[in-house]
């Protein structure tokens, strides 16, 4: 009782050792502060996910069995002292009106202490890792959250930032997926359709006090928020029949590319060269899709997992290498700017993945510094001044393409001070999708 009591009492100090004022530094719901994002340039490979299963989405059970772990280099051969604390935040990812002892029970600031160099890599780096929840920290809330990792010197500005989300499980959701009835583009579209179930709960304006979320493919870049029911009644919540807005583009399957050798060339892989110090691998140019045919093939939805064919240890043996892209176009695209997209830069557009346009070539390109493994990429043309973020310029969309999604329902008491979720559930198009 006396070590617990002392935990809470660290848990009520750490609250005014970090800075309590970055609510009042952001209220913009978008704020990098509270997506996944890297903000120190050294930082690569970052993922988060269930513990033993690698491609899986960062959702968990509330005081279930399951946990998650973060991964991630830092590049050199020197290691960094960082430490993680957990954010709680609103549907919309603004931070929450709660004290930290209201969602966790331990301490608050913890070090990573789980970190390995790498070994025999041409490109040097130490290995980060962080499994939670943990005996110094539990989660004890439902909701939005998100983890910061950060130097002791500097808590309130964080290396990297990283969503997850923890359910109740207090309501059953069933989820069809099929081609929209309601728009003319019902070749290239896909509507999900969704009933929610919430008997366990007294609720008195089921209208005004649930907000349903749709993920495609782990996605918070392109979701679909804050979605009203269609009808409600008898415990139940039922979304789609009279809206459009639960349809999504349906894209076309990820593209693909594997170098967990760099001894062998593998598909798609055109040469590998050693310059400059590490590996140089050139990919064969892209064709264009816009305009073919639907073909399914398996890919990972956009994600990639990190594996070596020569080592046994991928965290660790796993070397990073220059991968180059090539988008063929006769013809610079106005009014905005290409991008390489998927988990490989964390759904994020920025100078990472920027494409750079040669008329000499007549081809984006694109340079990216990868670790070893398997990949999924599409080409994203993003407009200038806006957020679209939909791949069909040379990708095409499709309504019979293999998609994840995801339906996260939120639900605030009004006598409460916080968004919690109640139900999460996962379904894909190949098991969902009807005509």
């Amino acid at each position: 009782m006396i070590g617990k009591m002392k935990m809470k009492l660290c848990l009520l100090a750490a609250v005014f050792l970090l800075p309590w004022t970055l609510k009042a530094r952001s209220s913009d719901p978008d704020s990098l502060l509270y997506t996944n994002h890297v903000f120190d340039s050294n930082i690569k490979t970052v993922q988060l996910y269930k513990d033993g299963w690698n491609l899986s989405y960062p959702f968990i059970s509330l005081n279930g069995s399951d946990k998650l772990v973060l991964n991630f280099d830092l590049l050199g051969d020197n290691a960094e002292s960082y430490y993680y604390t957990f954010i709680h935040c609103t549907k919309d990812w603004q931070r929450s009106d709660i004290f930290p002892a209201d969602y966790s029970d331990g301490f608050y600031e913890n070090p990573v202490e789980d970190y390995t160099s790498s070994f025999n890599t041409t490109v040097h780096y130490v290995h980060y890792r962080v499994n939670f929840p943990n005996d110094r920290i539990k989660l004890t809330a439902s909701g939005n959250y998100v983890l910061w990792i950060y130097t002791s010197d500097q808590p309130d500005k964080p290396v990297l930032t990283q969503r997850f989300v923890i359910t109740e499980d207090a309501a059953g959701i069933s989820m069809t997926a099929h081609r929209p009835r309601m728009t003319a583009d019902t070749d290239k579209n896909q509507q999900i359709d969704f009933t929610a179930e919430y008997s366990g709960l007294r609720v008195n304006d089921p209208y005004r006090d649930f907000y349903a979320f749709i993920l495609q493919n782990g996605r918070w870049d392109n979701a679909r928020k804050n979605l009203k029911p269609d009808f409600y009644g008898n415990n139940e919540l039922k979304y789609g029949s009279l809206s459009d807005k639960n349809v999504f583009a349906g894209g076309n399957e990820y593209r693909y590319f594997d170098i967990r050798s760099i001894r062998y060339q593998s598909e798609f892989v055109r040469r590998i060269d050693f310059a400059q110090s590490n590996y140089q691998v050139y990919l064969f140019p892209s064709e264009n899709r816009e305009f073919k045919p639907y073909f399914y093939w398996q890919d990972f939805n956009g994600k990639y997992y990190i594996a070596i064919q020569e080592e046994k240890k991928p965290d660790t043996d796993a070397d990073y290498v220059n991968v180059y892209f090539t988008l063929p176009s006769r013809n610079m695209v106005e009014g905005g700017k290409m991008y390489v997209s998927g988990a490989l830069n964390n759904w994020n557009f920025d100078s990472n993945n920027v494409m750079i346009y040669s008329p000499e070539h007549q081809a984006y390109e694109c340079t990216m510094l990868l670790k070893q493994g398997w990949y999924n990429y599409e080409y994203i043309f993003r407009r200038d001044g806006t957020s679209d973020s939909v791949a069909t310029l040379f990708e095409g969309s499709h309504y019979e393409t293999e998609n994840d999604y995801t339906v996260i329902l939120y639900y605030r008491n009004p006598l409460e001070r916080f968004d919690r979720v109640i139900g999460i559930q996962t379904a894909n198009t190949l098991n969902r999708l009807t005509n």
